[in-house]
């Protein structure tokens, strides 16, 4: 009993810490893509 006590304990130290994790993130940006030009059609008006 003594055993499982002590791997609760440590379980529950292990997700303390994880939990307060002030460590700065790095934040994801999503940029939107650029549109894409039309070429320019040949009409046949300068010949």
């Amino acid at each position: 009993m003594s055993t499982s006590i002590r791997l609760v304990a440590a379980i529950g130290l292990v997700v303390a810490v994880a939990a307060c994790d002030t460590s700065p993130r790095e934040e994801f940006v999503v940029a939107e893509p650029q549109a894409v030009s039309i070429e320019p059609t040949y009409t046949g008006k300068y010949n």
